[in-house]
């Protein structure tokens, strides 16, 4: 049988040498970016390369590369972890090499043994915390590791391996997420070296506990792709008890069931989640409610911190904006961009796919919040990878990151060294907030732009409709207003070849030649 006839009928004039839909993407033929960067290697993979003939699997190859980022990552602490975290009052600063971890080892009550969110702290170790302020997920996290700690010896060296117990534990949380991606755009297996390279997720991620949620997100998204939602649903509950930034990715997930009729899969995915959460939350709930709560109530009472556009207004006001105001415009400002996601949703010329509309509403949410912790990069990093996998975008993103990475700890630096006001004046900070907030507002930018202009879509520019989306991939639409009820004209501007995604395939027919 000829090439001609077992070409998709929903592809129209395909380009002489376009790759079968079925072969894996080679983004060294697809991304310049990654071509030039592939000279460090060999070059571009050729077109007579044997691939899938060896162990090394890009699955493999993308788990072992962030392995060793992580490990590149860890090595960026060491000297905090040899004495900085410990001694001087800016040092861990100066060096950028902070971490959460092993200050909360004393300070929530683990080198004590206490049980979190059932024993009250006492305010001269939580600073007038109470109890601890993280969700339920991310504690029992903590406990285990302060389980796996040698409770003997000088608290230095207790809260040194605290730190090492805990960056183990997060590393094998970076390989999930990293396979996770690589695995969910089944295509598209090398987009999660994009993940694994990404110098801003190795900086970040021991500062904190967010990788837990970030793997549980993943593996629901890779779930999700499956067409299987009640999975889906139990993971995203999950992550949701560990952080409160996954349970916003319903909300795309509402709008694209509703335009494709697939409120079934949305019921359970949703009733998958409420179960998931509550069989994590409800224990505590019931017996340590005060303790449980402390995150929502320490959520809701922070002041304006660092990294947000809230804390600019803050620092150059002579009457800052209350946080009661801030909490009340933070509210308002995601519902309105949950709006314009949904005006999206219905009147883009082709279906958004689901990891493009999941990157807007967590950016949305982070760039509204009226904190932007570094670490919260490490939210963003799978969901761009699978919305936008483009190397030179992504690229310039992490540049940006990683500039503010090394501004928040220098501005630290100049606030606590006193009069030697060493590090970056606030001023200076400003800058530094401006421009990661740009960075991440140009990625969502060009991901809006491809929504409106799906042709541009590198995922799509490949022939696939919604690789991450499960029962709506190629789904036809059920509902849709304005200008979705008319074909996209874009295609014929662009030396593109024009896809009808949605329309089912008809089987290729046999004519007996060979």
């Amino acid at each position: 049988m000829s090439s001609a006839e077992m070409t998709p009928a929903s592809v129209h004039d395909p380009e002489p040498g376009r790759p079968d839909r079925a072969e894996p993407v080679r983004p060294t033929r697809e991304d310049e970016v990654a071509a030039a960067g592939s000279e460090l290697i060999g070059g571009p993979v050729g077109r007579r390369a044997l691939l899938g003939t060896s162990w090394w699997t890009p699955v493999r190859i993308v788990a072992l590369v962030a392995i060793g980022m992580f490990a590149l990552g860890m090595v960026q602490k060491a000297p905090c972890y040899h004495g900085a975290w410990f001694f001087g009052a800016s040092s861990q600063y100066t060096k950028a090499c902070y971490s959460d971890i092993p200050h909360l080892y004393q300070g929530r009550g683990f080198a004590d043994h206490l049980v979190p969110y059932f024993d009250r702290l006492p305010d001269s170790m939580s600073g007038g915390m109470g109890y601890l302020e993280y969700p339920v997920l991310t504690g029992v996290f903590m406990e285990v590791a302060s389980w796996l700690t040698p409770h003997s010896g000088t608290i230095q060296h207790q809260e040194q391996w605290y730190w090492f117990v805990n960056a183990a534990l997060l590393m094998v949380c970076a390989a999930v997420i990293a396979v996770c991606v690589a695995r969910t755009h089944r295509r598209r297996p090398w987009d999660g070296l994009l993940v694994a390279l990404a110098p801003a997720f190795a900086l970040t991620a021991t500062i904190n506990w967010d990788l837990l949620a970030v793997a549980l997100t993943a593996a629901a998204m890779l779930m999700w792709s499956r067409s299987r939602p009640v999975a889906f649903g139990v993971l995203l509950g999950l992550a949701t008890a560990a952080k409160l930034y996954p349970v916003f990715l319903l909300g795309p997930l509402l709008v694209l069931c509703w335009r494709a009729d697939r409120w079934r899969e949305f019921l359970q995915a949703t009733g998958g989640a409420v179960i998931a959460w509550l069989v994590v939350n409800l224990p505590v709930m019931l017996f340590a409610f005060r303790g449980w709560s402390k995150f929502y109530t320490f959520s809701h009472d922070r002041g304006v911190d660092f990294g947000s556009f809230w804390l600019i207004w803050a620092q150059n006001s002579s009457n800052p904006p209350s946080t009661d105001f801030v909490n009340t415009s933070a509210t308002v400002l995601v519902v309105l961009c949950f709006l314009g996601i949904a005006a999206l949703t219905f009147t883009a010329p082709r279906r958004p796919r689901f990891a493009q509309l999941a990157f807007l509403m967590v950016a949305a949410f982070i760039l509204t919040n009226k904190v932007y912790s570094p670490q919260y990069v490490l939210w963003l990093v799978p969901l761009a990878v699978l919305a936008r996998p483009k190397w030179r975008d992504f690229l310039i993103w992490q540049a940006c990151e990683v500039a503010y990475f090394l501004g928040i700890w220098m501005y630290l630096a100049y606030t606590t060294s006193g009069d030697a006001h060493k590090g970056l004046p606030t001023h200076g900070y400003h800058w530094v907030i401006v421009l990661h907030l740009v960075g991440t507002l140009y990625l969502c930018a060009v991901v809006v732009r491809d929504i409106l202009m799906p042709e541009r879509d590198v995922v799509r520019r490949s022939g696939d409709d919604d690789p991450s989306g499960g029962v709506l991939d190629g789904a036809e639409d059920a509902f849709v207003l304005g200008a979705a009820a008319h074909p996209p004209r874009h295609a014929a501007q662009l030396d593109v070849p024009y896809v009808d995604w949605g329309r089912p395939e008809p089987a290729p027919q046999r004519d007996g030649s060979l």
